[in-house]
């Protein structure tokens, strides 16, 4: 393990946590790679979470191979459980730190990470081992949020002061929240040859994203690793929290509300 692996996962594997995760899948999460893929690649998928966007770029990239990695065995058990449910056979599974990648030079076709390096000590370190691992003219791909250019309405005091407790509590763990903004940076400070630099967003602004996102929030700011973390700390009391899921709550009943997550995304040519 490198000496970079102290960094704290923020959000944790509570099922609040999971229920958004287990959303994401390689069309609403990887839209920036797809047209980069091709039958008989390999590919490394790195903090691969539920694995439900693993599974989905092992069917783009089939009869190739995904290797599915994450931090520790627990972590990487959901992922392998994922990929029992829906019968994929074509994944494998290791565990590793992205600073240190237990992989030779050139060994993947494509790198790919999604919502990762927000969460890691050293984001350039990072870039540079997923470079290192990926063939001469593959490519290295990463999607990272950006907490500060999510815009909602209606407008929202608490809602304000929940992205402020977020972000304090990302940076004390080592974190970026607005990492989406700093992958071209980060990627030149790799000394990487970037291909493109773009962005996307989620939107919920129906009845049903809202009360999926608003709902998964007001739980996870009572009830999660974060919550713990805040009220360990003394960031914030029980009852702050409990008021800030309560402003979720009400956003997402607004006939009117509507929320804009952003995303920055980078593909590399290795």
């Amino acid at each position: 393990m490198s000496d970079h692996a102290s960094s704290t996962y923020t959000h944790g594997h509570h099922e609040s946590v999971l229920r958004s995760h287990r959303t994401r899948t390689a069309a609403n999460s990887a839209a920036h790679l797809l047209p980069h893929l091709s039958p008989g690649m390999r590919l490394l998928d790195i903090g691969c979470g539920p694995g439900t966007i693993t599974v989905d770029l092992a069917a783009r990239v089939s009869p190739g191979r995904v290797t599915a990695l994450e931090i520790t065995e627990d972590a990487l058990a959901l992922a392998r459980a994922h990929a029992e449910q829906v019968g994929c056979a074509s994944v494998d599974f290791a565990t590793g730190d992205v600073h240190a990648l237990p992989f030779a030079d050139g060994t993947f076709d494509v790198v790919h990470a999604h919502q990762v390096l927000q969460h890691v000590q050293d984001p350039v370190q990072a870039i540079r081992e997923m470079v290192r691992v990926c063939r001469p003219g593959g490519l290295v791909a990463a999607r990272d949020g950006d907490y500060a250019g999510f815009v909602w309405h209606p407008s929202s005091a608490r809602l304000d002061r929940w992205r402020e407790l977020y972000d304090a509590a990302a940076r004390v763990n080592g974190g970026e929240p607005n990492a989406g903004r700093m992958l071209l940076a980060w990627a030149h400070a790799a000394g990487a040859d970037v291909e493109q630099a773009t962005s996307s967003t989620w939107c919920y602004a129906d009845g049903e994203g809202r009360a999926a996102w608003g709902g998964m929030w007001a739980d996870r700011i009572v009830d999660s690793a974060i919550a713990d973390q805040l009220r360990d700390s003394g960031a914030a009391t029980a009852g702050e929290l409990a008021d800030l899921a309560e402003g979720w709550r009400q956003w997402a009943a607004h006939p009117d509300g509507w929320i804009s997550i952003l995303h920055g995304e980078i593909l590399i040519r290795a």
